[in-house]
């Protein structure tokens, strides 16, 4: 259901650090690495009356090429809102405090059709330290080990997962949200680039050859060189 302030007004948008009132159930939903590089996306869910948090995955094959061009992220993200608003019983009476984030907008879309109450918000505190959080440990299970990664979203964050990438491109390059649209105009040729220059690269390759020359030597002693007769009568 559509709220009194334009959704696109910045100024209607309120923190969950300091919510206004409200005298039913208020639900929080937040979002994370769905605009980082590498990995899954993750929809988190507070129910703020109990402190209750449950987490939903968005695959990171919904983003690549085929896929993202129809929308699959955010088609579905609306699904798995769904799902979990059931799994928190939410009523009409509750409120739903919304991010803001592009990844909604479909959200928002079944929200108005079907008359359910929401409010934009900028999802702040406990639900969005415990998402952040989600998603940097998919992130590490995926094996980023820097210490420098944090719950922190922006650039900085971008460029630990894509340096992660360039430095084993062949075998990482699965785990990068490819249909970015910036991945194939820039950033996949500087990683591919980089991968080739690097040490792994070299120490790799030397590897291939050495394990190569092995091979040819071991054939050498397994097939001998035969000698043919008409050799052996002209000597």
């Amino acid at each position: 259901m559509k709220t009194k302030k334009d959704k696109n007004d910045n100024e209607s948008c309120q923190s969950t650090n300091n919510p206004s009132e409200w005298k039913g159930r208020t639900i929080e939903i937040d979002d994370a690495g769905t605009g980082d590089l590498v990995g899954n996306a993750f929809i988190g869910f507070r129910d703020v009356e109990n402190g209750k948090i449950i987490f939903k995955s968005v695959p990171v094959g919904l983003y690549n090429e085929d896929n993202k061009d129809d929308d699959r992220p955010n088609k579905h993200i609306v699904k798995i809102v769904i799902k979990a608003l059931r799994e928190l019983n939410h009523g009409k009476g509750d409120r739903i405090l919304l991010c803001r984030g592009n990844c909604f907008d479909l959200v928002r879309e079944y929200f108005n059709e079907n008359d359910i109450y929401y409010e934009p918000a900028i999802i702040e505190g406990e639900l969005q330290d415990a998402v952040e959080g989600r998603f940097i440990q998919h992130l590490r299970r995926l094996g980023v080990k820097s210490h420098n990664l944090t719950k922190e979203s922006g650039i900085e964050r971008y460029f630990i997962l894509f340096n992660w990438v360039c430095r084993d491109f062949p075998n990482r390059e699965r785990f990068v949200k490819t249909g970015f649209p910036s991945w194939k105009k820039k950033w996949q040729k500087i990683a591919l680039k980089r991968y080739q220059n690097s040490n792994r690269a070299k120490i790799l390759k030397r590897e291939q050859i050495k394990r190569r020359a092995n091979m040819i030597y071991n054939l050498m002693f397994e097939k001998p060189i035969s000698v043919s007769k008409n050799s052996s009568k002209s000597q």
